[in-house]
């Protein structure tokens, strides 16, 4: 390679660098999510997965965290594979996999990141930030796989599939929560009639174009809850709005089971 050639490479290496150093600046607490995480991450990767699209657009083209959420995707999905193989042994095939399913969908991974606060870590930019896009479920569900993916880049996969276990260990420590999760809509049906409501009702919209439209749903249980929920489907956003209206349902009668104890 010729010295211009090599020269030009070697500094945009460097801006590219340098471009990463602003975002981490610009981030919040990178110490605190690490805590939250329970462990370290090198800062620039750590800041890579939560680095979306839409705001490395709005930084010159610097890296998002696509290719990190590729590679976090088959992580966790070999993590979970194999503890669901090893501690369900008497589940066949048809049950691990719906379990599976359950536990690495974008509903299942964006109530692991709310529990957590990520949302408020994200890097967006400034359409994506405005419109909410820090408690869209699609986001936190692509940063948490995003995470996952600079955790095996940085510690290994001992390390990783660990992080996975911790992150997914509340909706296997709560049967009802994990139900929830597997099926949400069916859930919150059951949940209404428990409560003598009327069947939830779903009212879904898109944005964005045909190629890469976004579905928002709002599902609402007449005098009990209504929530929103979004994802790449119909089918998705319903489940997301319904994950959200029953967690909300629970929450509140945790806490006053809680009160009166």
């Amino acid at each position: 390679m010729p010295n211009a050639e090599r020269r030009h490479d070697k500094q945009a290496r460097i801006d590219n660098d340098a471009r990463l150093s602003r975002a981490s600046g610009e981030s919040t607490n990178l110490d605190e999510l690490q805590e939250l995480l329970g462990v370290q991450v090198d800062p620039t990767l750590l800041t890579l997965a939560l680095t979306h699209r839409s705001y490395a657009y709005e930084h010159g083209g610097i890296p998002n965290n696509e290719r990190l959420e590729f590679l976090g995707d088959s992580i966790l999905g070999q993590a979970v594979t194999v503890k669901l193989y090893r501690e369900n042994p008497r589940t066949d095939e048809g049950g691990l996999a719906k379990r599976r399913a359950s536990l690495v969908s974008s509903v299942a991974l964006a109530e692991v990141a709310r529990t957590i606060g990520l949302g408020r870590f994200l890097l967006l930019g400034r359409g994506e930030s405005q419109s909410g896009g820090a408690d869209k479920s699609s986001i936190l569900a692509d940063t948490v796989e995003a995470i996952i993916g600079a955790v095996y880049l940085d510690a290994g996969g001992e390390v990783a599939t660990a992080l996975v276990l911790r992150l997914i260990e509340p909706l296997l420590d709560d049967p009802d929560r994990f139900g929830a999760a597997l099926d949400p809509k069916t859930s919150l049906q059951e949940l209404a009639a428990r409560h003598s409501s009327a069947p939830p009702r779903y009212e879904v919209t898109d944005s964005g174009p045909d190629h890469n439209k976004t579905f928002h749903a709002t599902v609402t249980v007449d005098g009990l809850v209504s929530a929103s929920g979004e994802g790449s489907s119909k089918k998705n956003a319903e489940m997301a709005a319904a994950l959200q209206a029953w967690s909300t349902v629970n929450e509140r009668g945790s806490r006053a089971r809680a009160s009166r104890g």
